[in-house]
């Protein structure tokens, strides 16, 4: 599709700078050129009337496109030698530099074209009106087509750089807004902008449009329908943009519409009154779609995540019990356990692996006596040693696996039974002796366990459970952690109301 904005400001003229010790070169080169018009554009000439001139004027102004040059100025090398930094001093490589002399000796044309970085060569005798003409289109046609591809340079290195950003955030939220921060950047965009992910696109337009994501003024629209919560006139444009699959743009407002390989779409709306350039565009699509065939990934990605923590959920419940009863219990441990890692300050992602690790805590009553396992009442002796064996179990069941988070839930297998004062098993570890690991999945598991129904007990109140960990803080729960999961009691709380056992 054409992209063509109806209004761009006007452009500036072309920076030409002409360097030579003769007013009269000056006067000529402006009058010839007064008329000049390259792409609809004029010159903007500067003078500079020594090489020392020239110098400051290239720093003030790194935007000049072409340089008329004299050789011999304030000594016979003047013109050369600033040539010389211009390349390897400034650094300026794009600079179209016309070399013009009228003294040909003193600068052979095959030596000067060998030794030095200069674009053209031009005796002063030579350059009549015509060719001035025709040497300053070729010099401004090859600048603008430098400035195009250091601009889609820029532009391309850009979109890496933000896309990189926004796919190092593994969750729906984060990534959301990770977009349009990193497209706001992208574009230097200083005005608000949602972003609306068409999760099932079908033929017929979908009810609403979801806000997944949004900047500035439309951040209130988060995870609400734009269709109904924008001015009618906006809405209406969404919904133009996706029955005709393609860009809406109006006086105060545009809607992008892309659809990644996936057919996936997405709708970028942007309220503020502010044009694009072509290049903008280009670099908007590119990046819009790696985002949708990301935002695709991501939402795969986060299947595969909620099934493999079912999985694991189902396999650690019927192995505590032999049936489902617990799987959401494992499920409870395995998310107060990460909210207790983030409380302690772990990274995000290790934080996030004790909620795959945790659940697998008791795994090792798959080796336990049904008998044993499922005994109404009071263990024996003999029992509790068999009991206890669970431990030993699940870690040798564990161990030997390569995967990070199966060994993280190894170590907690043979941990997680372990009290802060030395008087737990299997290996009578004391203070922070045990892993740390071992400590949280221990607390987390103690105080869902309390409040859940077993075949032994009633649920315990609230107030009992906080009782009872207070009362243990410092013997067989790590005080540090008690103190830290009182604090964010209410977060444990309702994790618990959000999986209620069956």
């Amino acid at each position: 599709m054409e992209f063509a904005p109806e209004a761009r400001p006007r452009e500036a003229g072309w920076k030409v700078l002409i360097v030579d010790d003769e007013p009269e070169v000056h006067d000529v080169t402006r009058l010839v050129l007064t008329s000049f018009r390259f792409e609809q554009r004029p010159i903007e000439f500067y003078s500079a009337y020594t090489a020392n001139q020239a110098r400051e004027l290239l720093r003030i102004h790194p935007d000049i496109a072409v340089m008329l040059l004299d050789v011999v100025m304030e000594h016979e090398q003047a013109g050369l030698d600033l040539v010389r930094e211009v390349r390897e001093d400034m650094q300026n490589r794009n600079l179209r530099i016309v070399l013009r002399t009228g003294q040909p000796g003193q600068a052979p044309e095959h030596e000067v074209i060998a030794n030095y970085d200069i674009n053209d060569y031009k005796e002063k005798t030579e350059l009549t009106s015509q060719k001035l003409s025709t040497t300053m289109f070729a010099a401004l046609r090859a600048w603008r087509d430098i400035q195009i591809i250091e601009a889609n340079k820029r532009g391309l290195e850009r979109v890496v750089e933000a896309s990189a950003h926004v796919f190092s955030h593994q969750r729906t939220h984060e990534f959301a807004s990770a977009v349009l921060s990193q497209l706001a950047a992208l574009l230097d965009m200083r005005g608000g902008a949602l972003y609306c992910k068409i999760e099932e696109p079908a033929r017929r337009q979908p009810e609403h449009f979801r806000v997944a994501a949004a900047t500035g003024p439309y951040e209130r629209f988060v995870a609400h329908h734009a269709d109904e919560d924008l001015p009618s006139h906006m809405a209406e444009s969404l919904r133009q943009a996706y029955e005709g699959k393609r860009h809406v743009f109006r006086d105060d407002h545009y809607v992008l519409h892309f659809t990644d390989s996936r057919q996936s779409e997405s709708l970028l709306y942007v309220g503020e009154a502010w044009d694009l350039s072509d290049l903008d565009y280009r670099l908007v699509e590119v990046f819009c779609t790696n985002v949708s065939i990301a935002f695709e990934n991501l939402h795969l990605n986060q299947e595969l995540a909620d099934a493999q923590m079912e999985t694991i959920c189902l396999l650690a419940g019927a192995a505590e019990s032999r049936s489902q009863e617990t799987a959401n219990h494992v499920k409870r441990v395995g998310e107060i356990a990460e909210f207790l890692a983030r409380s302690v300050g772990l990274p995000e992602a290790e934080a996030e692996s004790y909620r795959f690790a945790a659940p697998l805590h008791d795994i090792g009553k798959i080796g336990i006596p049904d008998a044993v396992l499922n005994k109404p009442g009071p263990h024996t002796a003999e029992e509790t040693v068999i009991m206890r064996r669970h431990a030993e179990i699940g870690h040798r069941m564990l161990s030997e696996a390569k995967r990070p988070l199966l060994r993280l839930a190894a170590e907690i297998a043979i941990s997680h039974h372990e009290n802060w004062d030395g008087s737990g098993y299997p290996n009578g570890l004391a203070g922070e002796a045990i892993p740390l690991s071992g400590r949280i999945t221990m607390l987390a598991d103690v105080f869902d366990a309390l409040g859940s129904r077993r075949c032994y007990k009633d649920p315990w109140p609230v107030e009992r459970i906080r009782a009872f960990l207070l009362e243990q803080r410092g013997s067989k729960f790590d005080p540090s952690l008690v103190d830290l999961l009182f604090a964010g009691w209410d977060e444990a709380l309702a994790i618990r109301e959000r999986l209620p056992d069956a």
